[in-house]
């Protein structure tokens, strides 16, 4: 996965999901939106997409962080948004497994 950021000094990191998952930013906050994950679609440097599309998204850890997410939780949570946007697993599956992390807690 690009991560445009380069690293991750702070609290948000900006994903080239076109270049990654062959998406655009919009595409990709449906289909996380549709399992209860809340990213922004959000544009990159050099963007190809228009600002209303983009080809990128922004993912944010303080509403992890709020409830109480530890490491484990977050490498879990990275785990589920690779495999949507990847399209490896079935949206449901996924649903249902934001649904038991969010209520483990």
């Amino acid at each position: 996965v690009k991560i445009i950021t380069g690293d991750t000094d702070n609290h948000l990191m900006l994903i080239n999901v076109k270049e990654s998952f062959n998406m655009t930013g919009i595409e990709a906050e449906k289909i996380l939106d549709s399992i209860n994950i809340t990213v922004n679609k959000n544009t990159i440097p050099f963007d190809t997409e228009s600002p209303r599309v983009t080809s990128g998204i922004r993912v944010g850890t303080p509403a992890m962080t709020t409830r109480g997410f530890k490491e484990e939780q977050f490498i879990k949570v990275a785990n589920i948004i690779y495999q949507a946007l990847s399209k490896k697993n079935n949206l449901e599956e996924l649903r249902n497994e934001v649904l038991k992390l969010t209520s483990s807690l």
